[in-house]
């Protein structure tokens, strides 16, 4: 008599679902835009502050090569799956609030949906400009405000309704800096003069609601760390029907997610 012996695998990390499953749906499509917006050429220094898993650096490397690319966050899971995804970037673990740099280092200095989550918004932006060469760009997007995004908007009052204020309150906190007054505010805070801000219409899409609602469960970075199995059964039901104006003909669920988007060019000295 025979036995096979039990192999034993490790489950994805949060970073490696957030990257497969989020990024597709919401984050991947800002990478490319906001590179070119940037106006990156080829030979430039550039830092991405708050990189997550690489989506924005990796963008800007297709432009300027991965040598002249630097990425930064605090979380090394993250970390750990950007360096797997493109080595050849310089992948750094440090606070957006102290950036391990000497002034007037890159020549564009960028972030992508990460101002909302730093202990200091005014201090990490201080610290971009601090880094960012005379003559360079630095550009910054945030979510815009939930209540632009009828989807998530829907997902919010669902959340609400179900599981009450607190757990409604966290699922919006990543739309938290999603206001223009808010981030002019901080900027002037942060010493940046004649800084842009604008709003830019992005898409969520998911192949199903189910799909929508399985990533929330499977990453703890959003409900998934909320959230137990028979909330999520309860979620599951209710969505089937809240989300049934964001179908497609096909099948996806579909709404806008719009961004805000900070732009400043540092004077030439």
């Amino acid at each position: 008599m025979s036995s096979l012996s039990k192999v034993e695998t490790k489950p994805p990390s949060p970073a490696l679902i957030y990257h497969q499953q989020f990024v597709p749906a919401l984050f991947g499509q800002w990478g490319p835009r906001l590179a070119v917006q940037a106006g990156l050429r080829n030979g430039m220094a550039i830092l991405d502050v708050g990189c997550g898993t690489g989506v924005l650096a990796s963008a800007a490397a297709d432009i300027v090569g991965d040598e002249g690319v630097t990425g930064v966050d605090i979380n090394p899971d993250m970390l750990d799956v950007a360096r797997q995804l493109r080595p050849s970037i310089t992948w750094l673990q440090a606070p957006a609030e102290h950036l391990p740099f000497a002034d007037a280092s890159f020549d564009a200095v960028l972030s992508q949906f990460a101002l909302m989550f730093f202990d200091s918004r005014a201090q990490g932006l201080a610290e971009m400009w601090r880094v960012l060469r005379p003559g360079g760009t630095l550009l910054v997007a945030v979510c815009d405000g939930i209540h632009r995004s009828a989807g998530y908007s829907v997902f919010a009052e669902v959340l609400n309704s179900l599981f009450g204020p607190d757990v409604a309150e966290s699922f919006r906190a990543p739309f938290s800096a999603g206001n223009a007054d808010h981030l002019r505010e901080l900027v002037q805070k942060a010493g940046i003069p004649d800084a842009s801000i604008e709003q830019q219409l992005g898409t969520v899409k998911f192949d199903t609601i189910g799909d929508m609602i399985s990533t929330e469960r499977a990453c703890v970075f959003t409900l998934g760390g909320i959230l137990d199995d028979v909330q999520f059964t309860k979620l599951m039901r209710e969505a089937d029907v809240a989300f049934r104006d964001f179908l497609t003909s096909k099948g996806t669920v579909e709404f806008t997610m719009p961004a805000l988007t900070i732009q400043a060019q540092k004077s030439a000295e």
